[in-house]
């Protein structure tokens, strides 16, 4: 099936210079970029993006983390985007990432993990409508 899926270049992604390094990645198996911008995320923003976070002790780290700089925003599409952008990503945390994955490659740390991915159909869906409007995609 044909699925949209965000991905967020994160600020310790930016500050590595390999934003063109990741959205190659994501061509490389076929997904198409089919939205893509910079955007300063805000509070109000990531009080619904991760609102399911919202009461756990490591929620402001992680609003702080994401406000440092711009992220990239990119809408990917494919079949099976949201496997494949998991696939190429790798786990959450680093260490449990194997070699060839976006976040064994550049991540640090679970939080310093260079990339934010959708995680299911739902997910990008509010997601998609938090960052770009309908005349940002190109289908």
């Amino acid at each position: 099936m044909v699925e949209k899926t965000v991905v967020l270049i994160k600020p310790d992604g930016m500050e590595k210079h390999i934003v063109g390094e990741i959205i190659t990645r994501f061509e490389k198996v076929g997904l198409s970029v089919i939205g893509l911008k910079m955007v300063q995320l805000t509070q109000s923003i990531l009080d619904v993006w991760y609102s399911h976070h919202k009461d756990k002790p490591f929620f402001p780290d992680v609003c702080r983390h994401m406000m440092l700089t711009p992220v990239v925003a990119i809408i990917l599409s494919g079949e099976g985007a949201i496997q494949k952008v998991f696939d190429i990503c790798g786990p959450t945390d680093p260490a449990d990432a194997t070699p060839g994955t976006i976040r064994k490659d550049f991540g640090e740390s679970k939080p310093k993990n260079v990339v934010h991915r959708s995680d299911s159909v739902e997910a990008a869906e509010k997601e998609i409508g938090l960052l770009f409007t309908k005349d940002e995609l190109f289908i």
